[in-house]
């Protein structure tokens, strides 16, 4: 296999003054990539601002020989957010990668959470990621190429106590990575989402220092690498931690089809076990492709023509 190399290309990426962030750039950096290190230099739950971690990161950038700029942008600010990008056009005539990074934690039960937390964090995270991707787009779109990484979390994919702002805006990445990598196909962009296990700011007092230890940033920026390089898959969920990487799938039962006198509450209760039985479990292509399965489905039940032959 050839090295993963990103000579000629402009990636940026959010939330990169420290933790994952840094870690990305600088991977980037030290495999060709022009870097744009995005930082609003805030504080864990978003308060303040501050430029000196993204200046330092370019500094590194800069030590090692490579290309990189600073930008304060705040993501949850479409028209910051806009102006970085124009920026980054006018230096260096291009962007290839965009890594969606940028994040904040209000952490409380959602019985004692102000909306305005659960708003801030949406925002930040799910709207911040969104207004990057839809400002990158049309110039990924016009070279024909493109490698966009959303950051998800395990709160995201399955839960965890007094996270619902977190993981609602975690989860919510998971329909737009979807739908961009639908749309993107026929222009070489490719989406997917990482989700990763690290020691960071926002898991420090969460984690013993031996776990901590082993779940470096370092250790999960091979994977992100290989999210955005030529050969990057498309529409896929990589859980990465300490080294180990994993595909996190959504899939969806073979289930069963109830008719007539059947098609009864009692009857779905009864069919629990069968329906959420993982047997023959597969992968939806896209939206349609559930529609497609149960008329199907349903056609046979009822000794019907099938609808679809494909």
């Amino acid at each position: 296999m050839t090295d993963v190399r990103f000579d000629g290309q402009v990636a940026i990426v959010t939330g990169a003054g420290v933790g994952l962030g840094r870690s990305h750039a600088l991977g980037l950096a030290a495999r060709g990539a022009k870097v744009v290190v995005n930082d609003l230099g805030g504080a864990v739950d978003g308060t303040g601002s501050g430029s000196d971690a993204a200046k330092a990161v370019v500094a590194e950038i800069q030590a090692m020989g490579g290309q990189a700029m600073a930008n304060g942008a705040d993501v949850s600010n479409a028209e910051q957010v806009s102006a970085m990008v124009a920026d980054v056009i006018a230096q260096w005539g291009r962007i290839d990668i965009l890594v969606n990074n940028a994040g904040i934690l209000r952490d409380k039960t959602f019985a004692k959470m102000e909306m305005d937390d659960f708003q801030a964090v949406m925002d930040v995270h799910l709207l911040g990621s969104a207004n990057c991707a839809h400002a990158v787009w049309p110039h990924m779109v016009a070279q024909s190429y493109g490698r966009i990484v959303f950051t998800t979390s395990a709160s995201g994919m399955y839960g965890n106590f007094g996270q619902s702002n977190y993981g609602a805006a975690k989860s919510g990445m998971l329909g737009l990575m979807n739908v961009l990598a639908i749309e993107g196909a026929k222009f070489d962009i490719r989406a997917n989402m990482l989700a990763p296990s690290a020691a960071t700011r926002m898991t420090e007092s969460l984690l013993s220092e031996d776990v901590l230890a082993l779940l470096q940033p370092e250790t999960i920026t091979p994977g992100v690498l290989a999210l955005v390089s030529g050969d990057a898959p498309t529409k896929m969920i990589l859980g990465a931690g300490a080294g180990c990487f994993a595909e996190i799938q959504i899939r969806e039962s073979a289930g069963v089809a109830l008719t007539d006198e059947a098609l009864t509450p009692e009857a779905v209760l009864g069919a629990m076990d069968q329906i959420r039985d993982p047997a023959g479990a597969e992968v939806m292509d896209h939206a349609f492709a559930q529609t497609r399965k149960y008329a199907r489905m349903a056609a046979a039940a009822r000794g019907l023509p099938l609808p679809w032959n494909d």
